[in-house]
C-alpha cells in the first residue's frame, strides 16, 4: 500500500526529469590541478555545457 501512495505523488511531476547532473573535469589555471565542475543543467543544454 505504501508503494502506491508514493507512486501516485510522482505521477503527475516531471519537473525533475528535465535536469541532468554534469560533471566536467578542468584545470585550475592558479595550481594546475584538476578540479571537477558539477552543475545541473537542463536536458537541452547538455551537449553545450561541454563544449565550452
Amino acid at each position: 500500500m505504501a508503494k502506491k501512495t508514493v507512486a501516485s505523488l510522482h505521477e503527475g511531476s516531471k519537473e525533475g526529469r528535465s535536469y541532468t547532473k554534469v560533471i566536467k573535469m578542468v584545470k585550475s589555471p592558479k595550481t594546475g590541478a584538476y578540479i571537477f565542475d558539477e552543475q545541473m543543467v537542463p536536458n537541452e543544454a547538455v551537449q553545450d555545457f561541454f563544449k565550452n
